[in-house]
């Protein structure tokens, strides 16, 4: 049998999320979230993305780049409260014999500048994550109306209600302002971790946003630069 060839990456995201925590459980849900795909030079030519402005959407193919571990038969959804367990095939863990993920997102733009950028709305994905593929959503083929989601029916439980002071906003670009409140009101918690008096501290966009969760509402109680933050580059 022939080898299969081993997988490289086309291209890096750049996204305002420089962790995990905060990332939206799937592609879409904060279409207010803005990406770039930068391409890897031997990829960065305009030929291999032509014809690709006809499509409004676009599916990424990337690697769980930060996953470590080996995969396990069965994970534990945070969707089922971190408790229940399913099979692995039947859950979009990262915990993977091959650690691929899936997104679907909007292309807004391609910029040629410095060769081909895809400027994206609604990704799901750490800042620097490795594409592998990028291939066109095709509506008469990939949409099934009919589908059923199993026990992923919904985008999980109702949104929260965000709550911040016009000083902290004044503090967030406002550019990014209304993805970060978009990606609190989705509650960023992990499904199983709901402590009313912990405070929650997430990285977006260069900031450290502090935030607690009383009930259905989210406090936002503060918003500093990041001192963390590293400044992006796309080579």
């Amino acid at each position: 049998m022939r080898a299969l060839p081993s997988l490289r990456a086309v291209a890096h995201i750049r996204t305002d999320f420089p962790d995990k925590f905060g990332v939206p459980r799937q592609s879409g849900l904060a279409d207010e979230l803005r990406g770039r795909v930068v391409f890897e030079k031997p990829f960065r030519v305009p030929e291999a993305v032509r014809g690709l402005e006809g499509y409004s959407h676009l599916w990424l193919l990337w690697l769980f780049s930060r996953t470590v571990g080996e995969w396990t038969p069965t994970v534990r959804p945070p969707r089922l409260g971190g408790n229940a367990r399913v099979g692995v095939f039947a859950s979009r863990s990262p915990h993977r014999p091959n650690p691929i993920g899936l997104s679907c997102v909007r292309l807004e733009r391609i910029d040629y500048d410095n060769g081909p950028t895809l400027y994206v709305r609604g990704a799901d994905l750490v800042d620097g994550t490795p594409i592998v593929d990028i291939k066109p959503y095709v509506p008469y083929a990939d949409c099934r109306p009919d589908a059923t989601g199993g026990y992923a029916v919904g985008p999980g439980e109702g949104e929260l209600t965000v709550e911040a002071s016009p000083q902290t906003l004044s503090l967030l670009p406002p550019d990014k302002r209304a993805a970060l409140l978009r990606v609190l009101a989705l509650d960023p918690r992990p499904g199983y971790q709901h402590d009313p008096e912990r405070i929650y501290g997430l990285r977006f966009a260069g900031l450290d946003v502090r935030f607690w969760v009383q009930g259905e509402t989210l406090r936002v109680l503060s918003a500093q630069p990041d001192e963390n933050a590293k400044e992006k580059t796309d080579d």
